[in-house]
């Protein structure tokens, strides 16, 4: 099993291609922000996920597909914190907050290929000290290894020379029916709270009941009524525990009724972050030839809650000497 290459970034950097396989499933990744590109199950023509055929779509097209967000992953308001007393000034690249690790996160960044087999590949990334404003080196492996019959799992290891944040998320945008939109996509999520947000999409501390909302994902629901219509509320963390697990629990299930094929969403992770991909505008078609736009895909990103720094209650991001950071997260697919 080799790498292949995959294109060159504006700075000479060499982008590569890994495809695994085991039983039903293969998935491609590129060294680009550790991003998944491709997904494919046996038995179904499309791709589940949404992606590009060359690196032009993704230099053109920064939505974050498929990549590894982080330092932190979702946002940080005003990108400011404080750890032990001493406070930190990030990047703001969302306005006035910070978002997904900067304009120099780790999904805009290319790791290194450290092993690859022909069911797995573990890369890396050596964060520097003040990247973005971020204390510390932070190094971090991640491996993507496919298992029988149709499971990719995501395990990622991180370590730091200085107390730090560490937040990581996968931020694939899936369609399981490979075209159109995910608005008639059935969904479950096991949240009795989500975070509700302020103007500019940060938690304003409250845990509020999914109960007779929009929200309440409880019972398997579709994502969307009318087919024309564009679902613009979703853009929030679901609170399914309350902090990291040693073993991964379940944080959503997603059913497409036209392809019959299902994604469950496992991970170690605390919160899953609904984004419904409705500001999705794409200026490069996709795997599939399709133009995407608003609510061609969703994503389910299993992550700390966001703003944790500065929400006291809320799952600790910090990360210290000695301390490794851990994350297990399995997309299981299957035919339903």
């Amino acid at each position: 099993m080799t790498a292949t290459p995959f294109g060159t970034m504006p700075d000479g950097t060499k982008v590569e291609a890994v495809t695994i396989a085991a039983g039903d499933l293969s998935a491609c990744i590129i060294t680009l922000g550790a991003i998944i590109q491709d997904v494919r199950l046996a038995g179904v023509a499309h791709p589940l996920v949404l992606g590009f055929p060359t690196l032009a779509g993704y230099l053109n097209n920064p939505n974050y597909f498929g990549a590894v967000a982080g330092r932190y992953a979702n946002r940080i308001a005003g990108g400011r914190f404080s750890i032990d007393g001493e406070t930190f000034q990030l990047s703001q690249n969302e306005g006035a907050n910070h978002l997904h690790g900067g304009t120099a996160g780790y999904g805009a960044r290319v790791w290194s290929i450290l092993d690859i087999d022909e069911a797995s590949v573990t890369l890396g990334l050596d964060d520097p000290d003040g990247t973005s404003g971020y204390p510390g080196r932070v190094k971090t492996e991640l491996t993507y290894s496919v298992e029988e019959p149709g499971t990719l799992r995501t395990s990622i290891r991180s370590t730091t020379d200085a107390p730090t944040l560490v937040n990581l998320a996968q931020h694939s945008y899936f369609n399981l029916a490979g075209e159109g939109t995910i608005r008639d996509h059935l969904l479950t999520i096991p949240a009795e709270t989500y975070l509700p947000t302020d103007a500019a999409m940060i938690p304003t501390g409250e845990r509020r009941p999914v109960a007779g909302t929009a929200y309440d994902f409880r019972a398997e629901r579709p994502i969307g009524g009318d087919p024309a219509a564009v679902v613009d509320i979703y853009d929030h963390n679901f609170n399914v525990t309350e902090g990291r697990t040693a073993i991964p629990h379940l944080l959503a299930r997603l059913v497409s009724p036209k392809s019959g094929v299902a994604l469950e969403v496992h991970s170690t992770e605390p919160g899953v972050q609904f984004y419904g991909g409705h500001m999705i505008a794409c200026r490069d078609a996709g795997l599939t030839g399709e133009m995407h736009g608003a609510n061609a895909g969703l994503c389910l990103e299993p992550q700390i809650y966001p703003d944790s720094p500065n929400q006291p209650g809320f799952p600790s991001a910090v990360l210290r000497p000695g301390e490794i950071y851990r994350q297990e997260t399995l997309f299981v697919f299957s035919r339903a």
